[in-house]
């Protein structure tokens, strides 16, 4: 499964002080023919992500697949 994101910026880690992220939107992308679904409601907007693999990896458990069957790609920011 492809998914598309939109992210938007989030506090530093108070752990790693690494950047991180939230996702401003989520969208299982379209195959031909078809209009992209909106998928948002699957995670929790208000977490604060710090990498896409650790959204891949949430994405895969959340939907019961591997994670490598999750493909994410990020869309102009928000």
């Amino acid at each position: 499964m492809i998914f598309e994101y939109t992210p938007r910026r989030a506090a530093r880690s108070p752990v790693t002080d690494a950047a991180t992220f939230k996702v401003a939107r989520l969208r299982q992308a379209p195959s031909r023919g078809e209009t992209a679904l909106d998928m948002s409601h699957l995670i929790d907007l208000s977490y604060n992500y710090h990498s896409p693999r650790e959204l891949r990896w949430h994405l895969a458990d959340r939907l019961g697949l591997a994670p490598m069957a999750v493909a994410l790609r990020e869309s102009a920011r928000a």
